[in-house]
């Protein structure tokens, strides 16, 4: 559970620098930040259950309130957007793609470092050609993730994690 407060201004800006340091081939800065604060976040939860009801015609009311009320779930939320660049040297898109999954990471890593609590989510707002555009973004362009961030109200609970036993091998000649 994340409440308020959350960051804001200064220490947002401090959040989004050391999300930015990321490997980053030739420096494309393949990806960018839309946050969202305030009353923002309630306006972009009508505007996307508008946009459900067009793109999921299935959807029940119940979820249309979800989604109504996805970015009140934080007091800052932060769509991160993989932004590929057309590169002369032609650094591959899937490693500029993840640039911007790393900057999640780093931007959840300095929140929590700083003393606020992040959660990482994407849903199906992150893959609707309504949405995309709703935020502007160019046909290239993709969500890479919304980052929840704000102060924890519990202690999270532990999930299952993989067995890194079935997932690490060591090659031999």
């Amino acid at each position: 559970m994340i409440g308020a407060p959350g960051p804001t201004g200064h220490e947002l800006t401090e959040l989004l620098k050391i999300a930015a340091r990321v490997p980053d081939h030739r420096r494309l800065g393949p990806w960018r930040f839309i946050v969202f604060e305030g009353e923002t976040r309630a306006a972009f939860g009508a505007a996307a259950a508008e946009i459900q009801k067009q793109e999921q015609p299935e959807a029940s009311e119940h979820m249309l309130e979800t989604t109504k009320n996805y970015f009140l779930r934080a007091p800052t939320v932060i769509a991160v957007v993989s932004s590929p660049k057309n590169d002369p040297k032609q650094t591959p898109i899937w490693e500029q793609e993840l640039s911007a999954g790393a900057l999640c990471q780093n931007l959840l890593l300095a929140a929590n470092a700083s003393g606020w609590a992040g959660c990482w989510l994407s849903e199906w707002i992150a893959y609707s050609d309504g949405i995309n555009t709703l935020l502007g973004l160019e046909a290239s362009e993709r969500i890479a993730g919304y980052i929840y961030l704000g102060t924890a109200k519990a202690n999270p609970q532990e999930r299952m994690r993989p067995d890194l036993s079935e997932r690490i091998s060591h090659w031999t000649p």
